[in-house]
């Protein structure tokens, strides 16, 4: 990768583990002190301060197997080679182990599955190349090989990989379509969110679609120009229009509803109102573009059924 005004006088670190979330900030610290990172084709420190226009190499050391343990948790596949898998997460699944979170994971039931997985993102991370949250469910492309893992790792930071969402938000949305075109970082006193009152700002870009406005609520669809921590949440929340079932960035409010049926569906709505619904992508070896679609989830689609028939808007 060749660095931008972005970034510069950042850390090597922190510059690539902003720009290749498929590994922990603590794995490119060792790849970087063993000499697998070359910037201008010399080996650096892990400190040294990014400029302009400086060809970044990464080059990853041999593999090594996951010793994580198999769980037998059932997964909807859809497509399977030797190189790639493109599977649906179900929402309350949490992609892989971190601080917190040991399991069971995805990682745990692909193992579960037997599948082979790449060892390039670490121990805990096969096959990883990018994540949704926890409570969103969706399209994720998982790869098989070493190789595959470095081209799809690519393809997501040249921005070769076209995601699209579904997304039910509080309020009416006005515009019903635009680019929110906002910086955000993490947030100096709700560390666990984004938002753009952060001290390291990144570019975000998101584009939105109404699909269909509802009372008090929109439907919408989504689509990332950049793919930053939260980028969707973070920036529906700036518009004033939170995710519904989105308890940190203020989706929550099902106390305002009037209607019994509606304000209990939301109550009891455990997830959040997104989902990954698309997928399209060129084939990592074969160059072949395949794209893939998922249907609603039953909860989520109960939830909008409920929304249509709705003739008051919250309290």
């Amino acid at each position: 990768m060749t660095a931008g005004l972005e970034g510069a006088g950042a850390r090597l670190d922190q510059y690539l583990a902003d720009r290749l979330p498929q590994f922990s900030r603590s794995r490119l610290q060792q790849w970087i002190r063993a000499g697998h990172v070359r910037v201008d084709g010399e080996a650096v420190r892990p400190n040294r301060r990014v400029r302009p226009g400086e060809r970044i190499e990464v080059l990853p050391p041999p593999s090594t197997p996951s010793r994580l343990a198999p769980a037998k948790i059932p997964l909807e596949i859809l497509h399977r080679d030797e190189h790639l898998l493109v599977l649906l997460k179900p929402a309350g699944l949490v992609v892989h182990p971190g601080a917190g979170t040991r399991g069971p994971t995805l990682v745990h039931a692909l193992l579960g599955l037997g599948a082979t997985l790449s060892g390039v993102g670490g121990e805990e991370r096969p096959g990883i190349v990018h994540r949704l949250d926890r409570d969103t469910s969706g399209l994720m492309l998982v790869a098989c090989s070493d190789a595959a893992h470095r081209a799809l790792a690519t393809a997501f930071q040249e921005r070769r990989v076209e995601k699209e969402y579904r997304a039910i938000c509080w309020g009416n949305v006005i515009p019903r379509s635009g680019l929110i075109d906002l910086p955000i970082g993490r947030d100096p006193v709700r560390r666990r969110t984004m938002s753009p009152r952060g001290r390291k700002l990144r570019e975000a870009r998101t584009r939105y679609r109404t699909l269909q406005p509802l009372h008090g609520f929109t439907y919408l669809e989504i689509g990332l120009e950049t793919g930053r921590t939260h980028q969707i949440r973070a920036h529906l929340r700036s518009l004033g229009h939170p995710i519904v079932g989105d308890r940190e960035y203020g989706g929550a409010g099902w106390q305002r509803i009037r209607r019994p049926d509606l304000r209990e569906a939301i109550r009891t709505f455990d997830r959040l109102a997104l989902h990954a619904h698309r997928l399209r992508f060129a084939h990592p070896v074969s160059g072949e573009r395949l794209e893939f679609e998922a249907p609603l989830p039953a909860a989520l689609a109960a939830l909008l059924d409920c929304m249509q028939q709705t003739e008051e808007a919250p309290g």
